[in-house]
């Protein structure tokens, strides 16, 4: 099960937060259609944020066909996002380059603005 982690400081609304969570666990593989969200109360016990604000992700995802509300039993995936598994070969490549990174001396946001910069270069074009 997903466990929402929600940075107050971030500047993204709290419902997006949980959005991108969803999202980002849909691709990793973490989520799979038919799994359960955690309620809201489960959210709220969790994190401290208002039961109205794990409403409004929902419902986003919802809307957006990645899962659906069964009354009485809560809300269920019923799409993936994911094509890599967390578990792939890609991951773990990623993960020594990111030792190696660190070991180097970069600090998170140096990492963060490297990655981005070639997410760019090798994706530009396709949005």
């Amino acid at each position: 099960m997903v466990e929402f982690r929600i940075d107050r400081r971030s500047g993204v609304a709290t419902y997006l937060q949980i959005v991108q969570q969803t999202k980002q666990a849909l691709r990793m593989g973490l989520l799979e259609p038919g799994d359960r969200l955690p309620t809201a109360r489960e959210v709220v016990e969790a994190t401290a944020i208002n039961p109205n604000t794990v409403l409004k992700a929902y419902r986003e995802l919802e809307r957006e066909g990645l899962v659906e509300a069964r009354r009485g039993l809560g809300t269920f995936v019923r799409a993936t996002l994911g094509t890599n598994p967390a578990d792939s070969p890609l991951r773990g490549e990623l993960t020594a380059w990111a030792h190696r990174a660190r070991a180097a001396g970069l600090e998170r946001e140096d990492v963060a603005a490297l990655f981005t910069s070639v997410l760019r270069e090798q994706f530009e074009g396709d949005e």
